[in-house]
C-alpha cells in the first residue's frame, strides 16, 4: 500500500482528536483468545521488526533483550488493565458510622498511555463519593483508578469508566472524579507545549449540584502536604 493511500484512509492529523462513540475501551470480541505468554512472543517479534526497520542493530548487548522486555511490560503492566481477570476486587462495607459527607481521596498518581501515539499521560485522579448506606476501602478507589489508566486511552473516557465503576461498585449516583495530567504527545512532541496539562471530569448525582460541586473542589485545593 502506498503511504499516500495510507495517511488518505488514516489521516495523521486527526490523531489528536479525542472522539469515541461510549465509555467502553475498544476492544475485539477475541481480544482475550491468547493468553498473555502468547501475546508476549507475538509482540516480541514485532517490537524486534520495528527496531530492525528503524536501522537499530540487535546484535548490541544493550538491545538485545529489549523486544521481550518491551513486550513483557505491554502485556503485564502497561496495558495489564484490559484484561478482566486484573479487574480490583472492590468489596463494599456498610457505613454503620452513619457517615453522611463526601468522602474524597486525592492526589491518587496516575500512569496511562495515549491511545493514539502510545506516548505516556501522567497525572493526578480526584476520586470522591457520598455513602448511601455502603463505604469502599481507600486503596481500592486508587486500584480502581490504576485498572482503567493501565490501557490506551483518551483521558475523557477514563474519567468516565472511573465514575462509573465506583457508581457500579457503591449502589449511587453519587460520585464525582477530576483528573489532571500531562500529555506526552502533546508536551514532547507536535507542539512540544511542555507546560500544559489537561483537566477532565465527571460529575455526578448530587455532585451536579452547585453546592455539591464546588464543596468537592474546595477539598481538591486544600494543602495535605505531610
Amino acid at each position: 500500500m502506498k503511504i499516500e493511500k495510507l495517511f488518505s484512509d488514516h489521516p495523521a492529523d486527526t490523531g489528536d482528536d479525542h472522539f469515541s462513540s461510549n465509555a467502553e475501551t475498544p476492544l475485539r470480541s477475541d481480544a482475550f483468545d491468547k493468553s498473555n505468554d502468547e501475546k508476549i512472543l507475538i509482540i516480541q517479534e514485532h517490537v524486534r521488526s520495528i527496531l530492525e526497520t528503524l536501522g537499530m542493530d540487535l546484535t548490541d548487548d544493550s538491545l538485545k533483550g529489549t523486544p521481550l522486555r518491551v513486550a513483557k511490560m505491554f502485556v503485564n503492566e502497561t496495558f495489564g488493565g484490559l484484561h478482566p481477570d486484573e479487574k480490583p476486587k472492590a468489596s463494599t462495607f456498610k457505613n454503620s458510622y452513619k457517615y453522611g459527607e463526601m468522602l474524597v481521596e486525592k492526589n491518587i498518581t496516575l500512569y496511562s498511555t495515549c491511545e493514539h501515539h502510545l506516548l505516556p499521560i501522567v497525572g493526578k485522579a480526584h476520586v470522591a463519593y457520598i455513602s448511601n448506606g455502603s463505604v469502599v476501602g481507600l486503596s481500592k478507589m486508587n486500584r480502581i483508578v490504576d485498572y482503567y489508566a493501565k490501557r490506551p486511552q483518551v483521558q475523557e473516557r477514563l474519567t468516565l469508566q472511573i465514575v462509573q465503576e465506583l457508581q457500579k461498585v457503591l449502589g449511587t449516583q453519587d460520585v464525582a472524579c477530576v483528573i489532571d495530567a500531562k500529555h506526552l504527545c502533546v508536551n514532547s512532541r507536535g507542539i512540544s507545549d511542555v507546560a500544559s496539562s489537561t483537566v477532565t471530569s465527571e460529575f455526578g448525582g448530587l455532585f451536579k449540584t452547585e453546592e455539591k460541586k464546588r464543596e468537592f473542589l474546595d477539598y481538591i485545593k486544600l494543602d495535605t502536604e505531610f
